[in-house]
């Protein structure tokens, strides 16, 4: 008896460096998985670069090999750069194009430069609109009385009279088709009470968007020394209703709209032309020009375009074709990973959880030049030793992707769910075994 106890604690320490064998290299496994990987840290995926990417191919960026071509000069092909040229020149004071998903800016000219943003002003209306829609403040169906001042308003109207009562659904159709300042005033003054409240509001949540170069006195778009927004500001916002309230954004793409027999055309010309245009906003006054929010799709890619200041309404509709053109012709977006889903599991030391699954917090959306979806490299790096607790949500690491050796899209790796501290035989089992693993990890000095 006495003798057991003392092979006991060898007993013990055997059980724990063989319940752990793999530490040394707990998921090296993953690497075979994704040749397109570099393994630094803990861990690499554990499957391959664009799983969520849909078509008849996984790699849908990989140069198809026809039955009589050159495989191999097929292959010389896809390695040599994009050939990409400079963006289109255009006639606005400023413009800005971007991958709405990803937030890739392709092109940009004065981006941040403060002017006059016209009925641009009408995309924050319909912003805080579109929020009291989701929050259940106001319903679709919910009927507004018209005020006196929102029927004496001047400009384009959507020609609604003082004392009736109109619908939500059919405001918003106001403000996008007929671009009516009435049919803001009205909508404002429901949200709020007033415009000046409304106004509060809209530069509240400029504030919350990053709109730093932004601010409005009114929800219409006349001009004012103190109303003024920039190209890359009004591309902030129109992304985040693409984003944030989907369910609307077809509303936009209706290119006519009859209220009170008097039937309206949108002013976005380019829902008549062949480039998958499906919204957002015009815009003028004389000291604005004429402004345009223009964004379509094309497969997996949903492009912005902003221009503000040009001379015509059909400049600003050729240069927004021009824009959208561009960056359809030389770039594609790819989702690669989806958030809040397992790319891989993290090691727990000392866990009730041995261990844990790791993910992203957000889509993660490359925008790159076309043909080169097969030199996209991830990389994912997870803190070497992660000892419990570990809490849902706790930066565990972080995944860059990279082109050429540059980096084109980063975020953080989270853990997906929570692991406590483990049982007291865990705790000591995993002590014994992380000690052996620092040791093993040592290099021999020189």
């Amino acid at each position: 008896m006495k003798k057991f106890f003392i092979a006991l604690p060898f007993i013990l320490l055997i059980t724990i460096v063989s319940s752990n064998l793999a530490i040394a290299s707990p998921n090296q496994h993953a690497a075979q998985a994704m040749p397109n990987s570099q393994t630094q840290g803990k861990t690499t995926p554990s499957h391959r670069l664009a799983f969520t990417v849909q078509g008849n191919t996984s790699n849908p960026g990989a140069i198809q090999v026809a039955a009589n071509s050159n495989p191999s000069a097929l292959a010389n092909l896809a390695k040599q750069p994009t050939l990409i040229p400079s963006p289109p020149s255009i006639d606005a004071k400023g413009f800005i194009l971007e991958d709405v998903h990803s937030g890739k800016v392709l092109a940009e000219k004065n981006a941040d430069e403060r002017m006059s943003p016209a009925s641009l002003t009408k995309l924050m209306t319909l912003y805080l609109t579109f929020d009291a829609l989701s929050r259940g403040q106001i319903q679709l169906d919910s009927k507004v009385r018209v005020s006196v001042k929102a029927w004496r308003m001047g400009g384009s109207k959507m020609f609604i009279r003082a004392g009736n009562k109109v619908t939500v659904n059919d405001l918003i159709r106001g403000i996008i088709v007929d671009s009516g300042n009435d049919a803001c005033i009205a909508m404002a003054e429901y949200i709020a009470g007033s415009e000046n409240a409304f106004v509060n509001l809209m530069n509240q949540q400029a504030n919350l968007l990053g709109m730093t170069n932004t601010h409005y006195t009114d929800a219409t778009g006349m001009p004012h020394p103190n109303h003024y927004s920039s190209p890359r500001d009004i591309a902030k916002l129109a992304r985040a209703i693409i984003l944030t309230f989907p369910q609307y954004y077809s509303y936009f793409s209706e290119k006519s709209f009859t209220y009170n027999k008097i039937k309206q055309h949108n002013r976005n010309r380019l829902l008549w032309r062949s480039i998958d245009a499906d919204g957002m906003k015009t815009g003028h006054t004389s000291q604005a020009g004429y402004c345009l929010v223009a964004s379509a799709k094309q497969d997996d890619t949903r492009l912005l375009s902003v221009v503000m200041g040009t001379p015509s309404d059909n400049s600003r509709t050729d240069d927004s074709q021009a824009l959208l053109t561009y960056g359809f012709r030389f770039f594609e977006s790819h989702k690669l990973y989806s958030a809040g889903k397992a790319i891989d599991e993290a090691r727990v030391w000392k866990g009730a959880a041995k261990n844990i699954p790791v993910g992203l917090a957000h889509d993660m959306v490359v925008t790159i030049p076309k043909g080169q979806y097969n030199n996209l490299k991830a990389t994912m790096l997870l803190d070497k030793i992660i000892t419990a607790p570990v809490k849902q949500g706790q930066t565990l690491g972080k995944v860059d992707i990279t082109l050429d050796s540059k980096e084109v899209a980063q975020q953080p790796l989270l853990a997906l769910q929570a692991s406590p501290k483990g049982s007291i035989w865990r705790r000591m089992s995993d002590a014994v075994s992380l000690s052996i693993h620092k040791f093993l990890a040592k290099k021999p000095e020189a």
